[in-house]
């Protein structure tokens, strides 16, 4: 699994995927315009060497979509791009805390194995050493983490995002930039709050 084919270039916050807020933050997003923008790109970042890598790529054939100002793609990110149109090409890098901030180690956590029982079961074919698995707390947020190590009584799993830590060196074009339909906004808003669908097509 690529870095980004779980986690993309998204950080969406708990005030915009929360369920009970999807019309009133529709109503309050009705008078304003929305972009959707498709970015081809080659990510990059220094491994623990030092050595410059690729780590991600979003080919033309199957390019980044995000509708703009809704949380779906790093702030930084959208505001590089926000006045290029298709055709333009991109090489610009965010700082670590333009992206996903530092690494904190207060983010690994112990949970008991316990929370990881299926009929009396643990879920070994589930829970295992580098596994990213689905988490909810107890406010219903949802998020994803790694697992790092299990032991007798405990599961070790890393809060960070993969690439916090790093800054990340974007090269790329923009495919395609338009104004986004009232639908595609409203699709969207739904799919982020659990309500519906994709929203994008497929």
């Amino acid at each position: 699994m690529s870095l980004f084919s779980f986690y993309r270039i998204s950080k969406p916050s708990a005030e915009q995927v929360a369920p009970e807020k999807t019309e009133s933050t529709y109503k309050s997003l009705r008078n304003r315009t929305f972009w959707g923008v498709t970015v081809a790109y080659s990510l990059y970042t220094d491994n623990a060497e030092g050595v410059h890598e690729l780590v991600e790529q979003a080919p033309v054939e199957h390019p980044f979509q995000f509708i703009t100002e809704l949380g779906v793609a790093l702030e930084a990110f959208e505001a590089t791009l926000k006045d290029l149109n298709a055709g333009d090409e991109f090489d610009f890098t965010l700082s670590v805390d333009e992206a996903y901030g530092p690494y904190e180690q207060e983010h690994v956590i112990e949970l008991p194995k316990s929370t990881f029982m299926l009929n009396g079961r643990f879920q070994n074919d589930v829970i295992y050493e580098g596994a990213v698995i689905p988490l909810v707390n107890a406010d219903g947020n949802r998020f994803q983490g790694l697992v790092l190590e299990v032991k007798d009584e405990v599961v070790i799993i890393d809060l960070n995002h993969p690439l916090a830590g790093k800054e990340l060196h974007f090269k790329g074009s923009v495919v395609t930039s338009r104004e986004a339909t009232d639908a595609e906004v409203t699709a969207l808003i739904k799919m982020m709050s659990g309500e519906g669908g994709c929203g994008c097509g497929c």
